[in-house]
């Protein structure tokens, strides 16, 4: 989920200086913190932040189907507060009219004076004419050629269009729409053609690339949850509880029912596509060309088989066109299920066959295979993974592929170019860094979006011949600039085998002093799903977080254990059936090699935090490697028994492996607490349930251990403002008095 961050507008010009902390280890905290201990919280929570303080144009651009033209939204520069349109064959750039002339013209429209927001999101018009946008709840078009907004009807085509959870048909002429836990269509006058309603934990959903070529055929599909285990989620607001119980598939238990189906909006007839065997995780994956097959990918619930499914539309008949296995590790996970999956299968523009990614041979890369499942050959190959096949030639067997083939940055996803031959890689990137990549519909010209730790981020529209760049936007990071950001410090170490790489980074206060000792904190994640190094300007939620916490005066550390994705499939089986088993020792050998050669890290006050899975490695590393760990916080932690797809696919199933589990347990090492503990959990929390801090907070009383707990009433997995400042400031505060400050 991508949230739009927006500016901070003013410099706290009177935290320039950042004030030395009082407390030492084992000293009490007042209810309110003193003046400087406060300035110091708010200088933490405004790094936490910084990304409000870089003004760039975060809206996403859109290409127009014809033309090779674009179109975005300006943020920066002389065109702000406007639509840019793109010519990328002259190199033209003109707003469809001024920012003056578009606040003209909705304050007329809306009678009243208006003032624009930084960012605004809008669509292509169904008719190719115009875009859609909205304002305080009012939708209003405005034309390509004559520059000219209009007020639209909420239910007219247009309006529905912007919605993201709408889905326009390729030909303009209908649009599918998501109505509570239901769908309809809608044809181009507004009438309905279709519609179902769903029922409570038995809804409809319209995914991505729903609609066929032709515009003749919709895939829809529904989840039937009414079977699986409920969580209660308590509302303390008023004397009167409230009980909501909540769906979620815990490990062993029962999954949810998928069921797709083939719409045909013009007759009516939907039809339901016969399921595959066993218990699956479903996702849609796209047509062919021409829409003669729907494709469909089938994960079982232990990640061992992927199966792609073909499906006749009009007869909803299904086959199967390939399998993939691995019985020994698994063939995806929760990072497939979040976006790999989108990116697993690439048809062919001309029908003939499919691209697919596997990492059969260690390494992810691309596979060409025909339509009956005949593998033609292996595309790429070489130690290194292929991210994503970001675009293919319409013409020729040229095609594009974001990688991280620089040895020297393994981490980085860059752009190159191959070919459905096999032929060699070539580097198209300029920038190192994190690159995002949209075609334009003619394959011709793309844009590359990117920035790289000490780059902020570029927007540039190329050409597929590399004759062509053209800049589109610029972020402006000239405040961090006069706050004197630097960016963290890289870290590579080797993992507690003595031999594999792990990269990292540290952070350091802003008015770092090499001559002082500072206490240190592991902020962890370690999920086998996902990466929180930052190898972007940005950075990550996790490196944000660690941001702020080095402007209390502690030297972070972020790290990417094994275990982690996005390496060679040998690095993410380290953990592979043994979860919490070596993660927390990396990040142990990883600290005593950074401190080894920085004497200012103090390694005898050494803190650890994590939140959701971070919190199951917050209390892993309390319990696995107490003489480390003096202090740990845990925000809403995670554990091995619960959402399935979380830990299925890196465990296996409970049944298979009882001693997997057992042995990645908290609760079986409550006893080995010695440290300063403190857990943080929501009581509405859904990622997480709050059983897994209850059930650890019991094993500890057990044990005799004492320990801190914070609980949020009503507040989700990651607690909202203005409670996400209360948990940010009670982390710091719990790590100044357990750790102390610099000396």
């Amino acid at each position: 989920m991508r949230r739009l961050l927006f500016r901070l507008g003013i410099l706290l010009t009177a935290l320039a200086g950042t004030p030395t902390l009082a407390l030492e280890p084992g000293a009490s905290a007042s209810a309110t913190p003193d003046k400087q201990l406060q300035a110091r919280l708010d200088l933490s929570y405004r790094y936490k932040r910084l990304p409000e303080l870089i003004r760039d144009s975060l809206i996403p651009q859109q290409w127009l189907r014809e033309g090779d033209r674009l179109i975005f939204w300006s943020a920066v520069g002389p065109d702000a507060g406007t639509w840019v349109l793109v010519h990328a064959r002259t190199g033209s750039m003109k707003p469809l009219l001024s920012s003056a002339e578009l606040r003209t013209q909705l304050s007329r429209l809306m009678g009243k004076p208006i003032q624009l927001p930084d960012q605004l999101d809008f669509a292509i018009a169904p008719d190719q004419r115009g875009i859609v946008f909205r304002i305080e709840e009012q939708f209003f078009g405005l034309g390509l050629s004559d520059g000219l907004v209009t007020a639209l009807p909420p239910a007219s085509l247009n309006a529905l269009s912007l919605s993201r959870d709408n889905l326009l048909a390729p030909d303009g002429q209908a649009i599918a729409v998501q109505r509570d836990g239901g769908f309809a269509v809608l044809g181009g006058d507004g009438r309905t053609r279709l519609e179902r309603s769903g029922e409570e934990n038995h809804g409809w959903q319209i995914p991505k690339k729903a609609w066929s070529p032709d515009s003749r055929f919709l895939v829809v599909w529904r989840e039937d949850l009414r079977g699986v285990h409920k969580i209660p989620i308590v509302d303390y607001s008023s004397a009167l509880e409230q009980v909501t119980r909540i769906p979620y598939v815990k490990a062993g238990t029962p999954l949810g029912q998928q069921a797709f189906y083939v719409v045909e909006p013009a007759t009516g007839r939907v039809t339901r596509i016969p399921p595959t065997e066993g218990e699956t995780y479903d996702w849609f994956a796209g047509w062919r060309p021409g829409s003669s097959e729907a494709l469909i990918l089938h994960l079982s619930r232990d990640g061992k088989r992927l199966d792609l499914s073909a499906v006749e539309p009009a007869s909803g008949k299904r086959r199967r066109v390939l399998r993939e296995e691995r019985p020994e590790s698994f063939v995806a996970g929760l990072d497939f299920a979040e976006e790999g999956s989108a990116r697993q299968v690439t048809p062919l523009p001309d029908g003939t066959g499919f691209l697919w990614l596997s990492e059969r041979d260690g390494w992810r890369h691309v596979y060409l295979y025909d339509f009956a499942g005949k593998l033609v050959r292996q595309v790429t190959q070489g130690a290194f993974p292929i991210h994503q096949v970001a675009g293919v030639a319409p013409k020729g067997d040229a095609l594009f592929l974001l990688a991280s083939a620089d040895s020297a940055a393994p981490y980085e996803h860059l752009l190159y170019r191959g070919s459905l031959k096999g032929d060699a890689l070539k580097r198209m990137s300029s920038g190192s860094g994190m690159h995002r990549i949209a075609f334009s519909p003619s394959g011709s010209y793309y844009v590359d979006a990117w920035s790289s730790r000490t780059q902020p981020r570029l927007r540039d529209m190329v050409s597929t011949d590399g004759k062509t760049r053209l800049r589109l936007t610029t972020a402006d990071a000239s405040a961090l600039e006069e706050w004197g950001y630097t960016p963290p410090e890289a870290l590579t170490v080797l993992a507690a085998d003595g031999t594999t790489p792990l990269h990292g980074v540290l952070y350091k206060p802003r008015d770092f002093d090499p001559a002082r000792r500072y206490p240190v904190i592991a902020c962890i994640y370690a999920g086998q799903f996902i990466t929180v190094v930052p190898w972007n300007f940005i950075g990550t939620s996790a490196s944000l977080q660690a941001n702020g916490f080095a402007q209390m005066g502690f030297i972070v550390m972020v790290l990417d254990p094994r275990g982690t994705p996005g390496r060679s499939k040998a690095f993410q089986d380290a953990t592979y059936g043994r979860v919490g088993q070596s993660e927390i020792p990396d990040y142990v050998a990883g600290l005593k090699q950074a401190a080894a050669t920085r004497p200012w890290m103090d390694m005898e006050r050494v803190g650890i935090f994590g939140h959701s899975w971070g919190g199951y490695f917050a209390l892993r590393g309390m319990l696995m490697a107490p003489e480390v760990f003096k202090a740990g916080y845990a925000g809403a932690p995670g554990a091995l028994e619960e959402e399935a797809l979380i830990n299925e696919p890196y465990l296996g199933l409970p049944s298979m492996n009882p001693a997997g589990y057992q042995a990645g347990s908290n609760l079986a090492l409550a006893g080995n607490l010695q440290g300063s503990l403190k857990m943080m959990h929501g009581s509405s929390d859904v990622n997480a349930s709050l059983s897994t801090t209850m059930r650890m907070a019991d094993a500890l009383i057990r044990a005799g251990k004492h320990f801190e707990l914070l609980i949020m009433p009503g507040q989700p997995h990651n607690p909202q403002p203005p409670a996400d400042r209360y948990y940010f400031d009670d982390i710091q505060l719990f790590f100044v008095r357990t750790l102390g400050g610099p000396r």
